[in-house]
């Protein structure tokens, strides 16, 4: 019986966890207004094509 308990306690404290996780992104990602970061970010993937045909 212990273990059981063991276990359900470790499930609710990882539940915990993970909605504090998912929070913390969530205002990492918008309460810091952190868009132009994340502008630049978006734009990688094509700054090797423009350096191609330059």
């Amino acid at each position: 019986m212990n273990i059981q308990r063991l276990f359900d306690s470790a499930s609710s404290v990882m539940t915990v966890v993970s909605f504090a996780t998912f929070v913390g992104i969530i205002l990492w990602t918008f309460l810091l207004k952190r868009s132009a970061d994340f502008d630049a970010a978006a734009s990688l993937p094509f700054a090797d094509r423009e350096a191609d045909h330059e």
